[in-house]
């Protein structure tokens, strides 16, 4: 059961809102995160990292996390921006958009690995905490079934990439659409090195 971050409830915090994201490493597509506060002693012990999941699991859970969450939010950074302040700090805002929409008030955030400045509350940022915090595994399930999501209305705007399966990450398949089609401006993140070598062979044509 994940429960690490019940050592942090006291009389002064009650509510604490754990964060995630997902689609960092992908080649296209926008990065996602998600906030989740559950009632203080709540337990569920299906819901888990996310990677361990099945995505019929997942799509399972998050129908109970929104039923059961005191407040959830999911906010995306598209891949414009990423390319802008890179995916690092995309990520952080995408979390801080989430924490945003929050509807709960909130004395505490644990996030995956993540420092997030400018917030009013303490943030505590923990190694691995999607498979160690219930609150943080259900942003990661979140996020994460909205990104599919996301990347399955993808693949049927644009048939020639098969999103639907890869999820924009640099798989042989991906790689070998990218050769084939090149990049879709506004999709596929330019900063990435197997995408950034189409704009600089354009760049050397001129």
């Amino acid at each position: 059961m994940l429960d690490f971050e019940t050592q942090y409830y006291s009389s002064d915090i009650h509510a604490i809102a754990g964060c995630d994201e997902a689609g960092r490493g992908p080649l296209a597509g926008p990065v996602f995160a998600a906030a989740v506060i559950f009632p203080e002693g709540y337990q569920n012990e299906e819901i888990n990292d996310s990677k361990k999941l099945s995505a019929s699991k997942r799509k399972k859970l998050f129908e109970i996390i929104e039923r059961d969450a005191l407040s959830y939010g999911i906010a995306s950074v598209d891949a414009e921006t990423i390319d802008k302040i890179n995916i690092y700090e995309a990520s952080r805002l995408a979390m801080k958009l989430a924490l945003s929409q929050l509807k709960v008030p909130y004395q505490l955030v644990v996030s995956d690995a993540m420092p997030i400045n400018d917030l009013p509350v303490k943030v505590i940022p923990i190694i691995k905490g999607d498979a160690k915090c219930l609150n943080i595994a259900a942003a990661s399930i979140l996020a994460k079934t909205m990104r599919d999501e996301y990347m399955d209305e993808l693949a049927l705007a644009y048939p020639q990439y098969s999103f639907a399966s890869h999820k924009g990450y640099g798989t042989k398949a991906h790689l070998d659409e990218l050769e084939k089609y090149g990049p879709i401006e506004g999709i596929h993140r330019k900063s990435f090195a197997p995408v950034a070598k189409f704009y600089q062979t354009q760049l050397k044509l001129f």
